[in-house]
């Protein structure tokens, strides 16, 4: 990984400010480093503010304290460098499978030749081939994340900020997905890594799903949240079901449950 962080969180605090009702100080004192093409995983309780944390990155939300920056630059609003997949898919349900991808490279005003190759391309790559006419009422919860990714990465953004995108699905399809997402994410033989691989912040509840997928795993307090504790994962890539197994991963996995009921006590 190169030196230099892709993404610079520095001191960053945010409270929100209902319309009635005191205001609730939801993160407070966060510095974070992410390296280009790393998968960090966001882990904690609800309420402990990593959903927030993403969209302060992404720009949606203001940044009051602190600064963050992405490739040196301070983030002022959302960017097409930055793209984000969320829980419930967020499809048009009176869009195909095709269409739904379709619909940001329209208002790109890209040649609609490249377009449609650029949306094939992605329906191959998470693997809906077959279902380019489908409507979102014909597809599984699986299926359905899987457009919702195809028509994130059809805009070629360089991070990817995922807010619990399998947390809806039943357990079974979330292993496939986690199986499938470091598949797209471009885990290659021996782990060695792309210049195309995206850098990834996954925001999640679940400590195996963090383990199995992540770089490393920020372990969040509840709120206000604060980073507990970065813990790096030595699982080797690339990472099959298998690795779940292992005693490696249930010794990091029990580390990361004792350290988040601690910090709730």
């Amino acid at each position: 990984m190169s030196n230099e962080p892709q993404i610079a969180i520095d001191n960053v605090a945010h409270v929100y400010r209902p319309p009635r009702g005191r205001p609730v100080l939801a993160l407070e004192e966060i510095s974070l480093q992410v390296q280009p093409r790393e998968f960090l995983a966001l882990l904690g309780p609800s309420g402990c503010g990593k959903s927030t944390l993403l969209y302060l990155i992404g720009g949606f939300l203001p940044i009051e304290r602190g600064s963050i920056t992405v490739n040196g630059e301070p983030v002022k609003a959302p960017g097409p460098d930055r793209g984000i997949v969320f829980q419930h898919f967020a499809l048009f349900p009176w869009k195909t499978v095709r269409d739904n991808i379709l619909y940001g490279l329209e208002r790109q005003n890209m040649p609609k030749t490249e377009r449609l190759a650029r949306a094939q391309a992605f329906i191959d790559l998470v693997g809906l081939s077959g279902f380019e006419d489908s409507f979102p009422s014909q597809l599984s919860g699986g299926m359905k994340q899987r457009t919702a990714l195809a028509r994130t990465l059809a805009f070629d953004p360089s991070i990817l900020l995922m807010d619990e995108p399998f947390g809806a699905l039943d357990a079974i399809t979330r292993d496939e997905m986690n199986v499938e997402l470091l598949r797209i994410w471009g885990e290659g033989a021996g782990g060695t890594q792309s210049a195309e691989r995206k850098t990834i912040l996954f925001v999640t509840h679940s400590i195996p799903e963090a383990v199995f997928l992540a770089d490393r795993v920020v372990v969040m307090t509840p709120r206000p949240g604060r980073i507990a504790r970065i813990c790096p994962v030595g699982l080797r890539r690339p990472r099959t079901p298998e690795a779940r197994a292992s005693a490696e991963f249930g010794q990091l996995s029990l580390e990361i449950y004792e350290l988040l009921t601690a910090s709730s006590v």
